[in-house]
């Protein structure tokens, strides 16, 4: 579960990959050099946590597969620990190994909720079934409704105040991690 919303405090563009020197606080309880950090629901590893920051580095595939590029100094971002084995769930299984990304095509109030609609590519929308679990930006969701193109998700206003998806407008583009256990079970049965 996202546990605050960060702010990115600089970038540093490499050749193909970048590094984030990311503002936090609760995450960085306990936070050790070389711990695993999630940022917008990409498992990532922390770098030289401090009093007030951290960083990370992220390779090209990353960069590739998901939204962090396009991060600038300033931007929000969620962030989450590592769960230890102690810990309840409070959601579905989710890896932080973010399969590829997706694109606000529609936001729209009901009644307290947010509904977002997402277009999503094929490789993910097979994983996806009504009312299954998917990951935006690492936040855990059910899925509300589906299409061949989309799926629509709704935000209580809980998750639209802590985590960064209450502030996704339409053409935003979102890290998406379809459910962990639909995956397995179609390489078993291949």
């Amino acid at each position: 579960m996202v546990e605050e919303i960060g702010v990115v405090q600089g970038v540093d563009r490499l050749l193909q990959s970048v590094r984030f020197k990311i503002l936090a606080k609760i995450v960085l309880e306990e936070l050790e050099d070389g711990d695993s950090i999630t940022v917008n629901g990409v498992c990532l590893t922390a770098v030289s946590p401090a009093a007030s920051d951290f960083t990370v580095d992220v390779s090209p595939e990353t960069v590739r597969m998901t939204n962090l590029g396009g991060l600038k100094a300033g931007d929000p971002v969620n962030l989450e620990r590592a769960m230890r084995i102690m810990d309840r769930i409070g959601g579905h299984l989710v890896s932080g190994h973010v399969e590829g990304t997706g694109q606000v095509r529609e936001r729209r109030q009901e009644g307290n909720a947010v509904v977002l609609t997402l277009d999503a590519p094929p490789e993910i929308l097979k994983y996806c079934i009504r009312k299954g679990s998917v990951a935006v930006d690492g936040v855990s969701l059910t899925i509300n409704d589906l299409s061949e193109r989309s799926f629509s998700v709704s935000l209580i206003p809980h998750t639209a105040e802590v985590t960064t998806l209450g502030l996704k407008g339409v053409g935003a583009v979102v890290n998406l991690e379809s459910d962990l256990i639909g995956k397995y079970i179609e390489r078993l049965l291949k």
